[in-house]
């Protein structure tokens, strides 16, 4: 039984025609001071992300990068390590939180999860934690996509009371695969097409464009004619903190520089999981902690 039948869904996807709705829920929620003076959050409200250098240093990157080495080739053919059907390249590893406790402690700084605390006006928690990796000349792009979107239909949260944040363990530019982001689109909720399968994160998490989750190419180029597309660059130690509702997506890296980057999604505490909205059953913990 999906979670509509027990709870009001504000939110309706995989449907049978696409539809944009205005977001129902805050972008900035009150109650929670945090590093951030009121201008950065006032920008991050408006755009859906902001960028800030420095947020961690070439320690910090060398100690991640080394844990991220040891944890791969401790899993081994684990499902938590997700490969490039092109060429079995590592493409990410997924709950490496909980398989570090460097990276652990990491994450939990006032700088990174503070940010969250204040961002949600609540307590959070790791929602999913991944390293993804684009190795120069085979990293994989990935299609426009709302993270709420499939958090909302597969995995049972109630509302957009989420945010990621994206720490550059490599440089980012223009050439090998950052990130594209639509500024505003946090805004607009855009259901997508199509009944889930089971087990269905078994190809989406290997597909370049999943079949089911994103939106439909019209509806895409609406959005981008209305908010336009920015390209997200910064150095290694450079952090994106976006909204889990932005649109956005990757190019792939036909370069020889690779694009590494950790990626942890903080839920509000309040924003408890339930059961999936469109799935007939829950993703795998690694994918979504509970």
């Amino acid at each position: 039984m999906n979670h509509a039948a027990t709870l009001t869904d504000h939110y309706p996807t995989r449907v049978d025609t696409s539809e944009i709705q205005d977001r129902r829920d805050p972008v900035v929620w009150p109650g929670r001071s945090g590093p951030w003076p009121d201008g950065a959050v006032d920008h991050f409200a408006t755009h859906g992300f902001r960028a800030v250098e420095g947020v961690l240093d070439a320690g910090d990157i060398r100690e991640v990068r080394s844990e991220i080495d040891a944890v791969t080739a401790r899993l081994g053919p684990d499902e938590r390590v997700i490969r490039e059907t092109s060429d079995g390249s590592v493409r990410s590893v997924f709950a490496v939180h909980e398989l570090s406790e460097r990276i652990a402690s990491i994450i939990a700084r006032d700088e990174i999860a503070g940010v969250a605390r204040q961002l949600l006006g609540d307590e959070v928690y790791v929602h999913q934690s991944r390293v993804n990796l684009k190795p120069g000349f085979a990293g994989g792009p990935f299609y426009w996509h709302s993270d709420f979107e499939t958090w909302h239909a597969e995995d049972g949260m109630p509302t957009p009371r989420a945010v990621s944040v994206s720490l550059a363990l490599t440089p980012n530019t223009p050439f090998n695969g950052s990130l594209m982001i639509m500024p505003g689109s946090h805004r607009r909720f855009v259901s997508c097409v199509g009944r889930t399968p089971g087990e269905y994160h078994r190809q989406s998490l290997k597909s370049y464009r999943p079949p089911f989750g994103t939106p439909e190419e019209s509806v895409i180029a609406a959005m981008a004619d209305e908010y336009g597309i920015e390209q997200v660059t910064g150095g290694a130690g450079s952090a994106l903190y976006f909204d889990c509702n932005c649109l956005h997506a990757s190019a792939g890296n036909i370069s020889p520089y690779p694009r590494s980057n950790l990626f942890v999604v903080f839920n509000a505490a309040s924003n408890e999981l339930g059961e999936p909205f469109a799935a007939d059953a829950r993703r795998p913990d690694y994918l979504a902690t509970r």
